[in-house]
């Protein structure tokens, strides 16, 4: 929070979508950043699988925005991403920013500046209590996998590298 009280203006955006949703948890500011899932897994206490990591791509054939929900103990495998919504690349900072509103580190599963591709990577389905960055990287909030599919309206997929 700010000096006035208030959250940032990023986590202010999620926390209004939740109302509007009707998700129970409104998001928490964390002492520290929590711009790596291992960071916040520490800071909350939780298993890092437990932490949903959001990451951007960009779609080649029309710059779109694809967001991967994923667990935060497992890898994008992105030859499987690219099998469900078409080849992608890298996304740098100025591309992340432009098309969700959030900076890299604190991406939210929801309120992006313009709606992007979303997939659930599956391995999320593993827990209970999930929790997910909230527009600001020392902003979380707490959810339920199946919270995610609600409020994203996105399908849940394989789109993990498998495990050694």
């Amino acid at each position: 929070m700010n000096a006035d009280g208030e959250f940032p203006e990023g986590v202010q955006r999620v926390a209004r979508v939740l109302q509007d949703q009707g998700h129970p948890h409104l998001p928490v500011m964390l002492d520290g950043a929590a711009r790596t899932a291992q960071q916040a897994a520490d800071a909350l206490g939780i298993q890092v699988g437990q932490i949903a990591k959001s990451i951007i791509f960009r779609r080649k054939s029309d710059d779109a925005a694809v967001l991967v929900i994923t667990s935060g103990d497992r890898r994008v495998d992105e030859k499987k991403v690219d099998a469900i919504v078409g080849k992608t690349g890298r996304a740098d900072a100025d591309f992340v920013k432009g098309k969700t509103g959030f900076s890299i580190g604190g991406v939210s599963p929801v309120a992006h500046a313009v709606a992007p591709v979303t997939l659930i990577d599956r391995e999320l389905f593993r827990f209970d209590e999930i929790w997910a960055a909230a527009g600001h990287p020392h902003g979380v909030f707490k959810l339920r996998p199946q919270d995610l599919e609600r409020l994203t309206g996105a399908p849940v997929a394989d789109v993990v590298q498998k495990l050694e």
